[in-house]
């Protein structure tokens, strides 16, 4: 005899369109398809007042600029409530001395949480919430990442990231391992030559 299943959503992918919604945040009403056009990082945190979480959006705040040269917006999203998101943003100023230039969303629901896959539709709490979303001006999700609620993300990786993103758009090529701006690029095995011994694996102007 058949069991029936239970059937889940579809989950979110590299190449999906990424779930538009609107929300509170501490730079006003917010809408996700209205950063069409831009680049955008949308990232969850745990909890505001947390330890890792302070230091992850201090080095955001420290790095906006490089973002913003990228033509990147960033999107900060928690269950915390809009007045919790004002006061951490407060306090983050007065302890060290940095801007939080970035609309950070309230999602005391959980809702945009849940259908962005990062946390499940059973969890009682946000605490497996440390999700990052890269988005392309097409509103597509091109990358994802997501850490433990007790490690940090790395803002030099986030960077690194967007950047070969942007890179593989407009030069069409490959990236090595680390791979940072200035360095050379990959051939696909198609354009090597299959008579050369490292043809699987050749940097350009090799």
């Amino acid at each position: 005899m058949n069991e029936a299943m239970t059937i889940y959503p579809k989950p979110l992918r590299m190449g999906s369109m990424a779930p538009d919604f609107r929300a509170r945040s501490t730079m006003g009403d917010f809408q996700l398809s209205a950063q069409r056009g831009h680049w955008v990082i949308f990232f969850s945190h745990p909890a505001d007042f947390t330890p890792v979480c302070s230091t992850e959006f201090v080095a955001l705040a420290r790095r906006q600029a490089d973002f913003d040269a990228l033509d990147c917006r960033l999107i900060g999203l928690s269950v915390d409530s809009l007045y919790a998101h004002i006061a951490w943003v407060r306090a983050l100023r007065d302890l060290f001395g940095v801007d939080v230039a970035f609309p950070i969303l309230e999602d005391p629901s959980m809702a945009i949480g849940r259908a962005y896959g990062m946390i499940d539709d059973d969890a009682a709490d946000s605490m497996t919430m440390r999700s990052t979303f890269f988005i392309d001006p097409q509103g597509v999700i091109r990358a994802t990442t997501a850490y433990p609620h007790n490690v940090g993300r790395s803002v030099d990786e986030m960077l690194r990231l967007l950047r070969a993103l942007q890179w593989v758009d407009g030069e069409g090529g490959l990236t090595p391992e680390g791979w940072t701006a200035g360095q050379p690029a990959l051939l696909s095995a198609t354009e090597s030559p299959c008579a050369e011994p490292d043809w699987f694996c050749r940097f350009e102007n090799q």
